[in-house]
């Protein structure tokens, strides 16, 4: 299976997994990636590494299923106290087959390890995007 080929990673990529690039090979035929789209020219490394190495490597290796990457990315980002991320991270976290449920039972258990404001924090976003998610 290509990177192309794996449809949470085209979705992380900001590309459109309802139809297919008419060029696929080519920069032309790829829609700005959610790094291009914060950071654009401002930050082109980081745009880079996070396009190239992050979601280009680190994402589509196998030893972890994407389900299991995002549960534990989400993890990382609560006990860290990085809520700003979980926005985007926990819509990524459904896409890749996480139910709503599990992930608020895993910002709930994380609450004895990485702190209750910290918790309460990353619930308060998952209740935002959940809602959000459901009005859609």
């Amino acid at each position: 299976m290509t990177l192309s080929d794996q449809p949470s990673i085209n979705r992380m990529k900001g590309t459109d997994v309802t139809t297919e690039p008419t060029k696929p090979d080519t920069d032309e035929a790829k829609a700005p990636s959610g790094a291009q789209l914060m950071f654009g020219e401002f930050a082109p490394a980081l745009v880079g590494f996070t396009d190239d190495v992050l979601f280009g490597q680190v994402w589509p290796r196998t030893e972890l299923s994407p389900k299991k990457r995002s549960l534990v990315t989400v993890a990382a980002l609560t006990t860290s106290g990085n809520v700003e991320q979980l926005h985007y991270h926990l819509r990524f976290a459904v896409d890749n087959g996480n139910t709503e449920a599990e992930l608020i039972e895993a910002i709930t258990h994380l609450a004895f390890y990485a702190g209750w404001p910290k918790a309460i924090s990353a619930m308060g976003v998952a209740k935002q995007v959940f809602t959000s998610r459901s009005a859609e």
